[in-house]
């Protein structure tokens, strides 16, 4: 039988301003001043709160318990829709690389900016459109022409149809060969690896015409399962697959948004007993799309994770991003979805 006792409008728990943005503030103003005016009038107040998206709710019987407010949350992010958009890191001479990426790797010069007072500009190069591929962010700084790439960062993944071409094309640049074209251990598909004109590593894998050519974003982390787990949790990624080596003495872990044959995808490796990693200062971070950026960052801290930069507009493009590190200080930016389309128009 339902109750026919009325929720009393003093118990009614409004969210703290200090956990919502400032649209939200006023919002909660002008309910704090509706439950005022409900009382008077002889009103359920149950019948006019809404649940806000970003806020967290409000419930006439009192604010929802925690484990269901993390329940909530971390089952969002399962939902969210999200990609890898781009990987971002540090280039001494831009003009240098762009032409070594287009000559040797085929890829496109999609967009370039240039952010005079911040004294940096991007190159944003890549296989096809922004909005529908995983890209590569470069950035120069003004008057910073070397970088310590560290040897936390392993390498990029480029899933091409003719290995032995690239290869011999990036010799007759003057590029760098570190592994010639050779059988994967175990396995009859062939890799190569090459360096760019700052030292990155590029792992050229030999496939049949990918959707995704830039397949692949490769970190070495000392704790494989809490990594995992953080990944699973925090970013809503799939494990795809993991892979014991003894002999080389390491595992990795294949983690993303999709199957890896047509999605770009975060290799994680696990060196048998390292813990620890330099990162230096060259790689920067991976960026991935939402639809909210507040929420994502309360999923983040639930997960446990460390928000660097809390959600709202970034200066100078406008677009809404937050971001975090993961528990080896690896630095992930998320954007917002409709803001990210609308910056490449």
């Amino acid at each position: 039988m339902a109750s026919s006792i009325r929720p009393s409008l003093s118990s009614i728990k409004l969210p703290s301003l200090s956990s919502c943005n400032p649209s939200q503030k006023i919002s909660l103003f002008y309910l704090g001043t509706g439950v005022r005016q409900f009382r008077n009038f002889g009103l359920i107040a149950s019948r006019f709160l809404r649940r806000d998206e970003n806020c967290m709710g409000v419930m006439a019987s009192g604010s929802m318990s925690p484990a269901a407010t993390q329940e909530n949350v971390l089952d969002w992010v399962k939902h969210d829709k999200r990609r890898m958009l781009h990987v971002v890191y540090r280039v001494g001479d831009l003009d240098k690389t762009i032409k070594f990426y287009k000559e040797c790797l085929g890829m496109k010069l999609l967009r370039q900016r240039d952010m005079q007072e911040q004294r940096y500009t991007n190159a944003f190069l890549g296989y096809g459109p922004e909005d529908a591929h995983f890209v590569i962010e470069l950035t120069y700084n003004y008057g910073i022409d070397k970088y310590d790439i560290g040897d936390g960062f392993g390498h990029f993944g480029l899933a091409v149809d003719d290995i032995s071409r690239i290869v011999e094309l990036v010799r007759a640049k003057g590029g760098k060969i570190t592994r010639e074209p050779s059988l994967v251990k175990g396995g009859n598909s062939i890799v190569a690896f090459i360096e760019d004109p700052d030292g990155y590593q590029f792992e050229l894998l030999e496939r049949t015409p990918s959707p995704e050519p830039l397949c692949k974003v490769m970190l070495r982390v000392g704790n494989l399962d809490r990594s995992i787990k953080f990944y699973e949790k925090a970013f809503g990624m799939e494990l795809l697959r993991t892979q014991d080596d003894p002999e080389s003495k390491n595992t990795i872990a294949i983690l993303g948004y999709g199957p890896e044959e047509k999605n770009a995808v975060l290799e994680l490796t696990y060196n048998y007993g390292v813990t620890h990693y330099e990162k230096g200062d060259a790689y920067a971070q991976i960026a991935i799309g939402t639809n909210d950026v507040y929420k994502t960052a309360e999923a983040i801290k639930l997960a446990g994770g460390r928000v660097t930069r809390e959600p709202g507009p970034a200066p100078g493009v406008r677009t809404k991003i937050t971001s975090c590190v993961d528990p080896d200080g690896w630095k992930t930016v998320f954007a917002d979805n409709v803001d990210f389309r609308r910056e490449l128009e």
